[in-house]
């Protein structure tokens, strides 16, 4: 009796030994914040490809936007050669970034992983499951955002990790460093975020009468 193999699980793009930055989020909506931290990241970091993994169910978020459609949006938002927008997560199964991340790491054991985030989920990082143990697995690369301090500099991820904090100009080779280790990049800010862009679609509904 001839048993069939489990199908390979299908990567967002080929890893190899490359240095690959990956974000998480809802993503609702994808937006120019979004692009803008992704940019930052990729430049400051020197980044090889960058993975945004669009959450099929943020725990500590409540979407109001069906799954494929903030899949679909991010990926004409975001997309590019070097930026992949994935359903890796939903055909994972994962719900939590810890998780999904040693999932990546035993699927892609030779890439080099960066985690990157706005300066605001910094400040709630510590509500993220296991989130020490997500700083001890990957760098982490924070890239600022209106509004952000000075919170996410008085969180309790950086005074945690404050020890593990490189100065900016080390982001390029934050993948070389072994975690725990992250780095701030004060860039210029993008204002738009997504709960603003909610409140104008919203607003914007005109009810039938």
């Amino acid at each position: 009796m001839n048993r069939r193999r489990p199908a390979r699980m299908r990567l967002p793009s080929p890893p190899g030994e490359l240095v690959i930055g990956i974000m998480g989020g809802s993503f609702d909506p994808a937006h120019s914040g979004h692009a803008h931290v992704i940019e930052t990241a990729r430049r400051a970091a020197g980044l090889d490809r960058v993975w945004v993994l669009v959450s099929p169910g943020n725990p500590l978020k409540k979407t109001q936007t069906a799954f494929v459609d903030r899949l679909a949006a991010a990926r004409r938002r975001l997309g590019s050669r070097t930026t992949i927008v994935s359903d890796i997560e939903a055909r994972l199964g994962t719900r939590y970034t810890i998780h999904t991340l040693r999932r990546l790491m035993k699927l892609a054991p030779r890439a080099r992983f960066v985690w990157i985030m706005g300066a605001d989920n910094l400040r709630d990082f510590h509500k993220w499951k296991n989130w020490r143990e997500i700083a001890r697995l990957v760098p982490i690369i924070v890239i600022a955002r209106p509004g952000a301090m000075p919170k996410a500099g008085l969180s309790r991820f950086a005074r945690q990790f404050s020890s593990h904090r490189l100065p900016e100009s080390a982001a390029r080779s934050i993948a070389r460093h072994s975690a725990p280790a992250w780095v701030y990049i004060t860039a210029p800010l993008d204002p738009v975020s997504s709960t603003e862009l909610r409140a104008k679609m919203i607003g914007a509904v005109v009810l039938p009468v």
